[in-house]
């Protein structure tokens, strides 16, 4: 399995970040204009067992897959998840909010992907995809502070 890896410092609390990256309508935020979802199926509880599919959208309007996600571990300051769908065969989410202090907190996302030319092009795409999370994470969270 191969690793990608990024994290960045907010100026919120730790267990507040992790409460908000529980909310779809920020996963929309982090990732709009670059991806959309679609959520076909949602349990009405979220917690760890549950599974979510959604269908991908490229910028919004070029259907991609539908992409399922299992979520493995909840709590106040950590989600951890296994996802699969189209291209990516595997997609081991785990973030994490630890506090830096009373009102902050290093935020970090990390996948495993697969190993091969599949990695070989989900790895890049990954990379690309949290530096615009991040960036959108930052101005979500100067908002919030």
């Amino acid at each position: 399995m191969g690793t990608v890896t990024r994290s960045i410092d907010l100026p919120i609390a730790a267990d507040t970040a992790c409460a908000l990256a529980q909310k779809p309508e920020l996963f929309d935020f982090v990732l709009r204009p670059i991806l959309r979802i679609r959520t076909l199926q949602r349990p009405d509880h979220i917690g760890p067992g549950s599974r979510v599919s959604g269908r991908l959208w490229w910028f919004g309007v070029i259907p991609a897959w539908t992409h399922h996600l299992t979520l493995l571990r909840l709590d106040a300051t950590e989600i951890l998840t296994r996802e699969h769908g189209g291209l990516v065969r595997t997609w081991n989410h785990h973030l994490t909010f630890t506090p830096t202090g009373e009102h902050s907190c290093r935020y970090t996302d990390e996948i495993e992907i697969d190993d091969g030319w599949r990695g070989a092009v989900v790895g890049p795409v990954a990379h690309l995809l949290f530096r615009h999370r991040h960036r959108r994470w930052r101005a979500l969270a100067a908002v919030l502070a």
